[in-house]
């Protein structure tokens, strides 16, 4: 059995509800705030964190928005059928030039998809702002592997970070976890020895740094 939020419509009621929930709240800014993409998008996760439950209706048996802030999970569910979601809240603001947020540690995601019950959620809101109030012009709210290859990226940080290569290009369609699971793989075995070569350059180039006050005098 697979999630019935995602291989249905369900997840694009979802969409729009979160659309209308956040378009609907009273102006929640100020001007020192609306100028800060960093302040906007932790008070939108606030707020989705407040509505979250009441947006998912009676797809949610349990929910739970407390997590630390380098925990995997922004927000978090079971469902009625046991399949169990943590969400990642990510926002972009389109008058930014570029934007190229992190999604999940590559480690953490395939230990947790061992488990097909586990469901590791995107939910992406772009918006603009007008005065102090926010904009939402487009919701994503959907499994890590409905985004294709060619608008991620992976960023050397421990193990290494799933990444948005650019938050103004999202491809996403339905897809088989399987599939990009295997996908996944062959992009972790081509970026694991890209990063043994710079390793080998960064050692030499520390080596010749040493050579360089070895031979200077006290």
């Amino acid at each position: 059995m697979k999630s019935p939020i995602f291989y249905t419509n369900a997840y694009k009621g979802i969409e729009s509800r979160i659309m209308s929930s956040l378009n609907s709240h009273a102006d929640f800014l100020t001007g020192s705030t609306a100028r800060s993409p960093r302040a906007v998008g932790d008070a939108i996760q606030d707020i989705l964190g407040d509505d979250f439950k009441e947006i998912l209706g009676d797809y949610c048996a349990d929910y739970s928005k407390d997590f630390a802030r380098r925990a995997m999970a922004d927000l978090a569910f079971t469902d009625k059928d046991g399949f169990y979601y943590v969400v990642d809240v990510s926002t972009f603001r389109t008058d930014t030039s570029f934007n190229m947020p992190n999604i999940t540690s590559v480690e953490r995601l395939s230990r947790f998809y061992e488990d097909d019950r586990n469901y590791f959620c995107v939910l992406s809101i772009t918006y603009h702002i007008s005065g102090i109030k926010v904009v939402v012009t487009n919701v994503n709210f959907v499994p890590i592997e409905f985004m294709m290859w060619d608008c991620l990226t992976i960023g050397a940080l421990g193990w290494g970070q799933i990444q948005i290569a650019n938050s103004k290009y999202v491809n996403i369609r339905q897809y088989s976890r399987k599939k990009w699971m295997l996908e996944f793989c062959d992009v972790m075995l081509s970026f694991y020895p890209k990063e043994i070569g710079k390793i080998h350059s960064r050692i030499e180039h520390f080596q010749r740094i040493k050579q360089f006050w070895e031979a200077k005098e006290e």
